[in-house]
């Protein structure tokens, strides 16, 4: 086993080659590559939700044709939910998580690196059929119904795409866990953990069990369209409606696996900018179990409408109801901590305060639609449309921007303008509630979900005018973040450790953005907002360390992750189009052998990483304390 440090010891930052970002197995890069990726989905997410409200302007307009519509409804959901939400909500778990338990990476590094290559590209492959001209068009929830009667390629991309990006989300979760359970600093008991911590522990938990099932109904899709199966096929004895309890039992949990994070953010961030400890950090950490217990239970509420039944529904009805006791307890423990604290408005705690009224009407509405009679009359209206961005939107990708303010400074050294970020927080969450808020109105005038236009003289004109210039609203904030992105990049102005000043947990000890190894040593933690305790106590360091310095052992990077995942979407391109092209079985056949070889060739090849002497470790901590800027 090697003792000599690799090149790659000093920071590199975006200064490193393509070939560094392509190999690293670092956490702190693969969380910047899943933002990056993630941002790009949510981007064209964000163009193809454009488009439909420009579509919905005016009665019967003709911008694009009914089949395009059912394509860009499509892709918009499927994109936003699989390829833009969850990525960049694992990029603040990989930079961050590691750092607030005191761990020098996640468990299982390569795994990491296989898992983020497995979203990006089967998220590319997906909108692949973009250039096909063979898009994916019976909705992001893709009915057996309507999937298994449309032509083309289109539901093939989605189900072969999701497939590949979603065996990188199991991973994720995996890896995860083991990394929360098993690499805790000394000290840090699952009591002491961050909220975003046990947030991130629960939701992992919640892939594990809630993505097999979404495979499951992939396969089987694929196998009714590609090979002749009959699963969902009633002319073959299959069955529709079995789809729909398949991809809701994934689908239900899916929504607290994405909130359930963006909920731990803003725990961090009402504690950080509150400057006080969380209210009830025990009921807390209950609550967050309970949502994901719970969450399990209650997927049939989208089903009230297909036959299930009285007794089904009460059940489903019941449930539905009970998982809003634990948010509710959420609400008000964050309401608390804000409550008699020295609270300081930065650009995050204005996504945080705008945060509790936004998620809550999504909540109260979610809890009007656990109502089974209700839901028969506003099922398949604008009202569901409102519902649900106002839960993801309203909770999610406030959450997204909440964390990419907080955390920029931790991960990439700079500060993001806090004008500017507050010009972004201005025109998105007023274009939010520009454009959904009306929309609970729409379905209660009548008008349904997924229609490409309308007639005149419904009473539904102004409120879509209104609904498409808070979407325009939206963009313009988008835009205005970029912008602040790039212009703090080119000013590169470095900032300290602890770049609120008032930070609590443990990443906020380590220099912005933290050396590859993370922590010269180990750090030993002896409460609850341990970095707090420290500095109460005048330790300028910010935390004690557990051992002596010593030698650090590294994984190395590595190409195979991307091989092996190359090989997956060649595999995918020559199953499609097998028995139209002769240079289909090849292609398969290709690329099951690539994947297969670079399998081979990890299993065999002897590489146990790297040590980074502790002289070198000791001379980076004395240049940094100097003054350099890592």
């Amino acid at each position: 086993m090697s003792t000599v440090a690799k090149t790659g010891f000093e920071k590199k930052g975006f200064g490193a080659t393509l070939w560094d970002w392509m190999t690293t197995v670092d956490h702190k890069k693969i969380g910047i590559m899943y933002l990056l990726g993630g941002g790009f989905f949510f981007i064209l997410g964000g163009i193809e939700a454009l488009f439909i409200r420009w579509q919905l302007l005016k009665p019967q307009n003709d911008f694009v044709t009914a089949g395009t519509f059912n394509d860009l409804l499509t892709m918009h959901g499927t994109t936003m939910i699989f390829l833009a939400a969850m990525p960049m909500l694992f990029g603040f778990m990989n930079a961050i998580v590691p750092l607030q338990i005191g761990a020098r990476d996640v468990a299982f590094p390569f795994l990491n690196s296989l898992g983020f290559w497995l979203f990006m590209l089967g998220g590319l492959f997906l909108n692949a059929s973009w250039l096909f001209g063979q898009v994916p068009d019976a909705g992001w929830t893709s009915y057996a119904s309507l999937s298994l009667a449309s032509d083309g390629h289109g539901i093939d991309f989605y189900a072969i795409g999701l497939q590949i990006a979603g065996a990188g989300t199991l991973m994720a979760g995996i890896n995860f866990l083991v990394t929360i359970i098993n690499m805790r600093a000394p000290g840090m008991t699952y009591m002491r953990m961050p909220l975003f911590t046990w947030t991130t522990f629960i939701a992992s938990a919640m892939i594990l069990f809630a993505f097999p099932p979404l495979t499951v109904g992939l396969f089987f899709l694929t196998f009714d369209r590609m090979f002749g199966g009959a699963f969902f096929d009633p002319a073959l004895g299959g069955n529709t409606i079995i789809w729909e309890h398949i991809f809701w039992i994934f689908g239900h949990p899916e929504v607290y696996i994405l909130i359930l994070p963006a909920f731990g953010i803003f725990s961090e961030i009402f504690a950080t900018f509150s400057r006080k400890r969380l209210f009830g950090y025990a009921s807390m950490v209950f609550a967050t179990v309970l949502i994901g217990f719970l969450g399990f239970m209650v997927w049939a509420h989208h089903m009230f409408t297909v036959g299930l039944g009285p007794t089904a529904n009460a059940i489903f009805a019941v449930a539905t109801m009970a998982i809003a006791v634990p948010t509710g307890v959420k609400i008000f423990n964050w309401l608390l901590t804000i409550w008699g604290g020295s609270i300081k408005v930065t650009t995050p705690m204005l996504y945080a305060l705008g945060f509790i009224p936004s998620f809550v009407m999504g909540g109260v509405t979610g809890v009007m639609q656990g109502s089974a009679p209700l839901d028969y009359q506003l099922h398949d209206s604008y009202f569901i449309v409102a519902h649900f961005h106002y839960v993801i939107v309203g909770g999610v990708v406030l959450g997204i921007l909440a964390g990419t303010h907080y955390w920029w400074p931790k991960m990439f050294g700079t500060m993001l303008s806090e004008t500017l970020g507050k010009i972004t927080f201005f025109f998105f969450f007023v274009g939010f509630h520009m454009t959904f808020f009306i929309q609970h109105w729409l379905g209660f005038w009548g008008m349904p979900r997924r229609v490409w236009t309308y007639m005149d003289g419904q009473g539904w004109n102004v409120a879509n005018a209104i609904s498409t210039v808070g979407a325009i609203s939206m963009g313009i904030g988008i835009l205005v973040l970029i912008i602040n992105a790039i212009m703090t990049t080119v000013k590169n102005e470095p900032v300290a450790n602890d770049a609120w000043e008032d930070g609590r947990t443990l990443e906020w000890a380590l220099p912005s953005p933290p050396p590859f190894y993370n922590f010269p040593q180990t750090p030993l933690v002896r409460g609850l907002d341990t970095v707090w305790i420290e500095k109460q106590e005048g330790n300028e360091k910010m935390y004690t360390p557990a051992e002596p310095l010593k030698d650090i052992h590294m994984p190395n990077g590595s190409i195979l992750p991307f091989v092996m995942t190359l090989g997956l979407v060649i595999a995918g391109f020559g199953a499609m189009f097998r028995l139209e092209h002769t240079w289909g079985l090849p292609v398969l056949i290709g690329g099951i052998a690539l994947v297969f070889l670079a399998m081979a060739l990890r299993s065999v090849r002897d590489d146990h990483g790297f040590y980074v002497p502790k002289h070198l470790i000791a001379e980076d901590q004395q240049k940094y304390e100097e003054g350099g800027h890592r």
